[in-house]
Protein backbone atom coordinates (compact mmCIF):
# COMPACT_ATOMS: atom_id res chain seq x y z
CA UNK A 1 0.00 0.00 0.00
CA UNK A 2 1.20 3.61 -1.07
CA UNK A 3 1.09 6.43 1.30
CA UNK A 4 0.99 9.95 0.49
CA UNK A 5 2.36 12.38 2.65
CA UNK A 6 1.23 15.97 2.44
CA UNK A 7 3.87 18.72 2.00
CA UNK A 8 4.86 21.58 4.06
CA UNK A 9 5.62 22.22 7.23
CA UNK A 10 3.65 20.41 10.19
CA UNK A 11 3.08 23.00 13.00
CA UNK A 12 2.60 22.57 16.45
CA UNK A 13 -1.17 23.64 17.80
CA UNK A 14 -0.89 26.89 19.34
CA UNK A 15 -1.73 26.64 23.03
CA UNK A 16 -4.68 28.05 22.95
CA UNK A 17 -5.70 24.74 20.55
CA UNK A 18 -4.23 22.36 22.58
CA UNK A 19 -6.32 24.00 25.79
CA UNK A 20 -8.97 24.00 24.04
CA UNK A 21 -8.72 20.70 22.56
CA UNK A 22 -8.02 19.00 25.87
CA UNK A 23 -10.93 20.49 27.19
CA UNK A 24 -12.99 19.16 25.01
CA UNK A 25 -11.14 15.54 25.07
CA UNK A 26 -12.00 15.84 29.00
CA UNK A 27 -15.45 17.00 28.44
CA UNK A 28 -16.16 13.50 26.47
CA UNK A 29 -14.53 11.17 28.54
CA UNK A 30 -16.59 13.10 31.20
CA UNK A 31 -19.60 12.33 29.13
CA UNK A 32 -18.60 8.71 28.52
CA UNK A 33 -18.07 7.99 31.89
CA UNK A 34 -14.15 7.24 31.53
CA UNK A 35 -12.58 9.87 33.02
CA UNK A 36 -11.57 8.65 36.19
CA UNK A 37 -9.76 9.00 39.84
CA UNK A 38 -6.59 9.73 37.43
CA UNK A 39 -7.96 11.76 34.81
CA UNK A 40 -9.25 14.62 37.53
CA UNK A 41 -5.17 15.41 38.98
CA UNK A 42 -4.94 16.32 35.44
CA UNK A 43 -7.19 18.01 34.56
CA UNK A 44 -6.98 20.37 37.78
CA UNK A 45 -3.42 20.52 37.24
CA UNK A 46 -3.59 21.73 33.83
CA UNK A 47 -6.59 24.22 34.84
CA UNK A 48 -3.86 27.33 34.39
CA UNK A 49 -4.27 30.88 33.83
CA UNK A 50 -3.88 29.35 29.71
CA UNK A 51 -6.99 27.28 30.14
CA UNK A 52 -9.35 29.39 32.70
CA UNK A 53 -8.22 33.10 31.37
CA UNK A 54 -10.74 35.15 32.98
CA UNK A 55 -11.01 34.07 36.62
CA UNK A 56 -8.22 34.50 37.91
CA UNK A 57 -7.79 37.73 36.26
CA UNK A 58 -11.08 38.79 38.19
CA UNK A 59 -9.83 37.33 41.72
CA UNK A 60 -6.54 39.22 41.68
CA UNK A 61 -8.20 42.14 40.23
CA UNK A 62 -10.79 42.27 43.11
CA UNK A 63 -7.88 41.92 45.32
CA UNK A 64 -6.25 44.88 44.13
CA UNK A 65 -9.61 47.11 43.95
CA UNK A 66 -10.03 46.35 47.83
CA UNK A 67 -6.33 47.22 48.82
CA UNK A 68 -6.89 50.36 46.69
CA UNK A 69 -9.77 50.77 48.62
CA UNK A 70 -8.06 50.27 51.91
CA UNK A 71 -5.69 52.69 51.49
CA UNK A 72 -8.06 55.71 49.80
CA UNK A 73 -10.03 54.86 53.08
CA UNK A 74 -6.78 55.57 55.20
CA UNK A 75 -5.74 58.39 53.00
CA UNK A 76 -9.09 59.74 53.53
CA UNK A 77 -9.28 58.96 57.28
CA UNK A 78 -5.49 60.42 57.65
CA UNK A 79 -6.39 64.03 55.80
CA UNK A 80 -9.54 63.98 57.83
CA UNK A 81 -7.71 64.05 60.92
CA UNK A 82 -5.15 66.31 59.34
CA UNK A 83 -7.73 68.74 58.69
CA UNK A 84 -9.36 68.61 62.02
CA UNK A 85 -6.08 68.79 63.86
CA UNK A 86 -5.50 71.81 61.69
CA UNK A 87 -9.19 73.45 62.44
CA UNK A 88 -8.18 72.65 66.15
CA UNK A 89 -4.78 74.61 66.21
CA UNK A 90 -6.62 77.31 64.54
CA UNK A 91 -9.39 78.16 67.00
CA UNK A 92 -6.77 77.21 69.82
CA UNK A 93 -4.82 79.83 68.83
CA UNK A 94 -7.51 82.44 68.09
CA UNK A 95 -8.63 81.90 71.50
CA UNK A 96 -5.25 82.13 72.96
CA UNK A 97 -5.27 85.92 70.61
CA UNK A 98 -8.42 86.41 71.96
CA UNK A 99 -7.98 85.70 75.70
CA UNK A 100 -4.06 87.68 75.29
CA UNK A 101 -6.11 90.58 73.82
CA UNK A 102 -8.24 90.46 76.57
CA UNK A 103 -5.92 90.93 78.98
CA UNK A 104 -3.54 93.25 77.20
CA UNK A 105 -7.57 95.65 77.15
CA UNK A 106 -7.87 95.10 81.15
CA UNK A 107 -4.05 96.01 81.64
CA UNK A 108 -4.89 99.02 79.28
CA UNK A 109 -7.88 100.05 81.22
CA UNK A 110 -6.05 99.27 84.84
CA UNK A 111 -3.34 101.25 83.75
CA UNK A 112 -5.78 104.20 82.58
CA UNK A 113 -7.44 104.16 85.71
CA UNK A 114 -4.29 103.91 87.94
CA UNK A 115 -3.11 107.16 85.72
CA UNK A 116 -6.39 108.83 86.41
CA UNK A 117 -6.74 107.78 89.98
CA UNK A 118 -5.88 110.55 92.63
CA UNK A 119 -4.82 109.43 96.43
CA UNK A 120 -4.33 111.60 99.87
CA UNK A 121 -0.58 112.82 99.95
CA UNK A 122 -0.18 111.40 103.00
CA UNK A 123 -1.42 107.26 103.70
CA UNK A 124 -3.39 106.94 107.11
CA UNK A 125 -3.17 110.75 107.77
CA UNK A 126 -5.86 113.23 108.66
CA UNK A 127 -6.11 116.83 108.47
CA UNK A 128 -4.91 118.75 111.43
CA UNK A 129 -6.03 122.75 110.27
CA UNK A 130 -8.85 123.03 107.92
CA UNK A 131 -9.08 125.53 104.51
CA UNK A 132 -9.43 129.26 105.05
CA UNK A 133 -8.78 128.71 108.84
CA UNK A 134 -7.93 132.64 110.22
CA UNK A 135 -4.95 133.88 112.52
CA UNK A 136 -2.02 135.56 112.55
CA UNK A 137 0.37 132.84 111.86
CA UNK A 138 -0.74 133.42 107.71
CA UNK A 139 0.13 136.26 106.07
CA UNK A 140 -2.69 136.38 104.04
CA UNK A 141 -5.26 136.29 107.18
CA UNK A 142 -6.53 132.89 106.83
CA UNK A 143 -4.95 129.47 105.47
CA UNK A 144 -4.64 128.76 101.63
CA UNK A 145 -4.44 124.83 102.37
CA UNK A 146 -5.26 122.04 104.49
CA UNK A 147 -2.30 120.57 106.88
CA UNK A 148 -1.95 117.04 106.79
CA UNK A 149 -0.76 115.47 109.98
CA UNK A 150 2.71 113.84 109.99
CA UNK A 151 5.96 113.16 112.09
CA UNK A 152 9.26 114.10 109.87
CA UNK A 153 10.35 111.87 107.69
CA UNK A 154 6.83 110.71 106.16
CA UNK A 155 6.62 110.06 102.32
CA UNK A 156 5.11 112.36 100.85
CA UNK A 157 3.43 111.18 97.48
CA UNK A 158 1.73 113.35 94.25
CA UNK A 159 -2.03 113.06 94.26
CA UNK A 160 -2.32 112.87 90.95
CA UNK A 161 -0.61 112.21 88.03
CA UNK A 162 1.37 115.43 86.60
CA UNK A 163 4.37 117.29 85.93
CA UNK A 164 6.81 119.06 88.40
CA UNK A 165 6.86 122.41 87.73
CA UNK A 166 8.85 124.05 90.89
CA UNK A 167 10.81 122.65 93.78
CA UNK A 168 12.94 124.42 96.58
CA UNK A 169 12.64 127.05 98.74
CA UNK A 170 9.53 128.77 98.91
CA UNK A 171 10.00 131.34 101.91
CA UNK A 172 7.55 130.75 104.72
CA UNK A 173 6.43 127.27 102.95
CA UNK A 174 10.07 125.55 103.64
CA UNK A 175 11.06 123.62 100.57
CA UNK A 176 8.14 122.31 98.62
CA UNK A 177 6.97 121.35 95.16
CA UNK A 178 4.48 122.82 92.80
CA UNK A 179 3.00 120.24 90.49
CA UNK A 180 0.73 120.65 87.04
CA UNK A 181 -2.02 117.91 87.24
CA UNK A 182 -3.03 116.23 83.93
CA UNK A 183 -6.77 118.19 84.35
CA UNK A 184 -4.79 121.51 84.40
CA UNK A 185 -4.57 122.36 88.04
CA UNK A 186 -2.10 122.28 90.44
CA UNK A 187 -0.81 121.10 93.71
CA UNK A 188 1.40 122.39 96.26
CA UNK A 189 3.24 120.16 99.15
CA UNK A 190 5.18 122.31 101.43
CA UNK A 191 7.57 122.38 104.47
CA UNK A 192 9.34 119.63 103.10
CA UNK A 193 12.52 117.78 105.03
CA UNK A 194 13.67 116.48 101.63
CA UNK A 195 13.04 116.87 97.90
CA UNK A 196 12.43 113.46 96.15
CA UNK A 197 12.34 115.25 92.63
CA UNK A 198 13.41 117.83 89.73
CA UNK A 199 11.18 120.50 87.84
CA UNK A 200 10.22 118.60 84.12
CA UNK A 201 9.42 115.36 85.89
CA UNK A 202 6.41 113.76 85.04
CA UNK A 203 4.94 111.67 88.25
CA UNK A 204 2.00 109.16 88.77
CA UNK A 205 -0.34 108.71 91.07
CA UNK A 206 0.67 107.31 94.48
CA UNK A 207 4.26 108.31 93.45
CA UNK A 208 6.44 109.12 96.11
CA UNK A 209 8.25 113.27 95.78
CA UNK A 210 9.63 114.13 99.14
CA UNK A 211 9.39 113.53 102.82
CA UNK A 212 7.28 115.64 105.20
CA UNK A 213 9.09 118.18 107.69
CA UNK A 214 9.29 121.39 109.83
CA UNK A 215 10.79 123.52 106.99
CA UNK A 216 9.41 127.02 106.57
CA UNK A 217 7.27 129.14 108.91
CA UNK A 218 5.82 126.11 111.04
CA UNK A 219 5.47 125.21 114.56
CA UNK A 220 5.95 121.48 113.83
CA UNK A 221 6.26 118.98 111.54
CA UNK A 222 3.23 118.57 108.98
CA UNK A 223 2.49 118.60 105.27
CA UNK A 224 0.83 121.95 104.14
CA UNK A 225 -1.49 120.99 101.29
CA UNK A 226 -2.42 123.27 98.45
CA UNK A 227 -4.77 123.18 95.54
CA UNK A 228 -4.58 126.46 92.75
CA UNK A 229 -5.98 127.39 89.37
CA UNK A 230 -2.00 128.41 88.56
CA UNK A 231 0.98 127.65 89.93
CA UNK A 232 1.01 131.03 92.09
CA UNK A 233 0.20 132.15 95.05
CA UNK A 234 -3.19 133.16 95.82
CA UNK A 235 -4.71 130.98 93.26
CA UNK A 236 -5.62 128.66 96.08
CA UNK A 237 -9.33 126.49 95.93
CA UNK A 238 -10.50 123.97 98.35
CA UNK A 239 -8.01 120.99 98.20
CA UNK A 240 -10.85 119.34 100.47
CA UNK A 241 -13.47 119.62 97.94
CA UNK A 242 -10.93 119.03 94.94
CA UNK A 243 -9.77 116.10 96.46
CA UNK A 244 -12.93 114.28 97.09
CA UNK A 245 -13.70 115.58 93.32
CA UNK A 246 -11.08 113.25 92.34
CA UNK A 247 -12.77 110.06 94.27
CA UNK A 248 -10.04 110.76 97.99
CA UNK A 249 -12.15 110.43 100.91
CA UNK A 250 -10.70 113.31 103.51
Amino acid sequence: MAFTCATGKHRRPSRMKRTTARAAGVAALATTGVIGAVAAPALAADNSVEQTGLMPVVTVGDSLADQLGAQAEAQAQAAAQKKAAAEAKRKAEARAKEIREAKERAAREAERKRLNAFVAPISGSYISTGYKTGGSLWSSGSHTGVDFHAASGTSVHAVGRGTVVETGWGGSYGNQIVIRMADGTYTQYGHLSSIGVSAGQSVTPGQQIGLSGATGNVTGPHLHFEARTSPEYGSDIDPVSYLRSHGVNV
